[in-house]
């Protein structure tokens, strides 16, 4: 029998996945494994591939489409078989499309309007919702009465001649969207607090001028010298690698520290594995690998599942510190600024000094202060005194 083409699960949370490309057309022949679309994600950009040997045909879905996980955006056919006949002749996308049906035939009257929510385009309904406009009161001028985005910019244009210029709205993309709605989520979700200190900085420096010396290691970071000091206070705090998950606390195996990496739709945070158990040269050679693949939005699903700790470092920006939101379902995260110049004490006399601002936002069902306390003092000791501790 045909086999079907679905739109799969690429992540936990995944509820859609755009089609952006279609690698093949109806009536392709198609080998099993072959690529035929290119999907996204929140996450990822993938390519799914062919489940079957034969022929593609039955595409239901289209290029910029929204299609919800599971749904058969075609099939593949095998030499003799037919396209079988589908109850409908649309798949149950979520499009943001104006029209959401047909006009009736003249003599027909149309279907009474729903009371209860409103027929409103998806579209529509974000646009309201963003500019706090209650779908209820606006007249729609779609078919069967349905409001579309254009009702609700009518509503909220500024009347004419009185001078005021409509604001400027940027439309964010997917990765965007589903970043707002995760940290607001984590944020009303997870009790939140905050642990800061401020380090010495400069053995951390001497380090990674002396480690950029070695082979593989030429273009050694800050972050990675953070990730891989993070990863060792996460081995000697397993506490604090672990999870909320229905009521109980899960403690994590693995070591998988994630990399805040900013891209012009939005932040991603691509996961260096096993980051206890890598070298300089291999934690660079794969953070090297990561960030490149976010910001060409190549990134595969692998790379961005599994994280149990994340680093956020805003240090290049010229930030001094700042406080950040849990990457939910973790327990912690790091948030880094610049390494500046001070006024310390040492001995009891003034001088100059390099110091660093830590600050980390735990998830206090998972970790309580005294436990996240002993975490900084790891950190902070890692940082001041590194020598040793990565080959």
């Amino acid at each position: 029998m045909p086999a079907d083409v679905i739109m799969p699960a690429l992540g936990m949370a995944q509820e859609t996945g755009k089609i952006l490309r279609w690698l093949k057309s109806e009536g392709d022949p198609v080998v099993k494994g072959e690529p035929l679309m290119e999907v996204e994600t929140d996450k990822v950009t993938v390519d799914i591939e062919a489940p079957a040997d034969g022929t593609l045909a039955g595409v239901r879905a289209h290029e910029g489409d929204d299609v919800p996980v599971g749904e058969v955006v075609a099939v593949v056919l095998a030499a003799g078989e037919e396209a079988p006949v589908l109850a409908t002749t649309e798949p149950k996308l979520v499009r943001e499309v104006e029209a959401v049906a047909a006009s009736p035939p003249v003599g027909i009257a149309p279907p009474p309007r729903r009371t209860g929510r409103p027929l409103a385009s998806p579209k529509a309904r974000r646009l309201a919702q963003a500019r706090g406009i209650a779908i209820e009161a606006l007249a729609g001028s779609g078919p069967n009465g349905a409001v579309v985005a254009a009702d609700v910019e009518a509503a909220a244009a500024p009347a004419r001649g009185n001078g005021a210029a409509a604001p400027q709205r940027r439309e964010p993309g997917t990765v965007w969207r589903v970043m707002a709605e995760r940290m607001t989520q984590s944020w009303q979700t997870v009790p939140h607090f905050y642990l800061r200190r401020s380090v010495d900085a400069s053995r951390l420096e001497s380090w990674r001028a002396a480690a950029r010396s070695r082979p593989g290691c030429e273009k050694l970071s800050h972050t990675d010298l953070l990730v891989r000091i993070a990863a060792e206070a996460l081995r000697r705090h397993p506490n604090v690698n672990a999870t909320w998950s229905d009521g109980a606390v899960d403690l994590l195996d693995a070591v998988n520290v994630g990399i805040a990496v900013a891209i012009d739709d939005g932040l991603v945070v691509p996961v260096v594995h096993s980051a206890d158990r890598l070298t300089l040269s291999e934690l660079v050679a794969r953070r090297q690998e990561l960030v490149a693949a976010a910001r060409a939005g190549r990134l595969r699903l692998d790379d961005v599942s599994g994280g149990t700790f994340t680093v956020s470092n805003l240090g290049m920006y010229g930030v001094d510190s700042f406080d950040a939101i849990v990457n939910a379902p973790q327990a912690a995260i790091l948030a880094v600024g610049r390494i500046r110049e001070t006024l310390v004490l040492r001995g009891g006399e003034p001088g100059a000094g390099r110091v660093l601002d830590l600050s980390l936002s735990f998830d206090h069902r998972v970790v309580d202060g005294a436990r996240g306390a002993e975490f900084l003092d790891t950190l902070a000791s890692l940082v001041e005194e590194p020598a040793g501790l990565v080959t």
